[in-house]
């Protein structure tokens, strides 16, 4: 499978093109095809699949399996976010599936124990990390890196550095849970990447909505997930828009 391309920067942006994600985590799972085919011809430029092992986080949700028959029914952007424990043994299998996107988090593939991301430089990189990265690449797929709130972000940045990260998450709420309201002090996060990397894809997720956006805009995110922000409203096109205006407007004044 041939990778699509990430969104780009443009001239006078200050940072790649603004992509929304509804997260599929809030849809109807009976009739998910359908709402996904809903949610991308209402404007969504890409689908977000939440995955938790119950481990890493406590919650338990879907997996490759799923994604394998959502590409039956899409040609939308599959962007995979892994809340899992050892997120190196599902790369294989997302790959074969269709995902477009593989995000792992930093704090699973520094170790297995929990706190074994504690010992990570943001001076050096982690081999297993660099492992991580390139063995996404090699199966065809866009490299993610997805942080906690509490993670700090010079962690991550030795990895872009060396260009082997497409994409770094910024979680605004803690990973497992959908609806969960917005952390504010989490979006510095993304300032602090924008500010050191301005053609790097930032993407937020958790708590965004139309009254939470701007301050992810704001910070430099331009890849913005929602979930019942969009699932949940009576006019989920209206919602996206105004998400992606958001972002369109910080990038141009930014």
């Amino acid at each position: 499978m041939t990778r699509v391309p990430m969104p780009k920067r443009s001239a006078g942006q200050d940072r790649p093109a603004a992509t929304v994600a509804p997260s599929i985590l809030s849809a109807d799972f009976a009739r998910l095809a359908e709402e996904c085919k809903r949610m991308v011809d209402l404007g969504a430029d890409w689908l977000h699949v939440d995955v938790m092992d119950g481990h890493f986080v406590p919650n338990l949700t879907i997996g490759a399996p799923v994604v394998a028959s959502l590409r039956k029914h899409t040609d939308a952007f599959l962007d995979c976010h892994l809340m899992v424990s050892n997120p190196e043994q599902w790369v294989k299998d997302f790959a074969k599936a269709g995902a477009d996107m593989f995000t792992f988090h930093l704090e699973a593939a520094a170790g297995p124990g929990p706190d074994d991301w504690h010992a990570l430089s943001p001076d050096t990189a982690n081999q297993t990390v660099v492992d991580m990265c390139r063995g996404i690449k090699a199966a065809h797929m866009h490299v993610g890196i997805a942080i906690k709130p509490s993670t700090p972000p010079e962690l991550v940045a030795p990895y872009v550095a060396e260009g082997l990260v497409d994409m770094v998450l910024v979680m605004t709420v803690e990973p497992g849970f959908g609806g969960q309201s917005f952390m504010p002090q989490a979006v510095a996060k993304a300032a602090f990447l924008r500010n050191k990397f301005p053609d790097l894809n930032i993407q937020v997720d958790g708590g965004l909505a139309p009254n939470t956006i701007d301050r992810a805009a704001e910070a430099g995110a331009n890849v913005i997930v929602a979930g019942s922000a969009v699932f949940g409203a009576a006019d989920p096109a209206a919602v996206m828009k105004t998400l992606k205006s958001s972002v369109s407007a910080a990038a141009s004044s930014g």
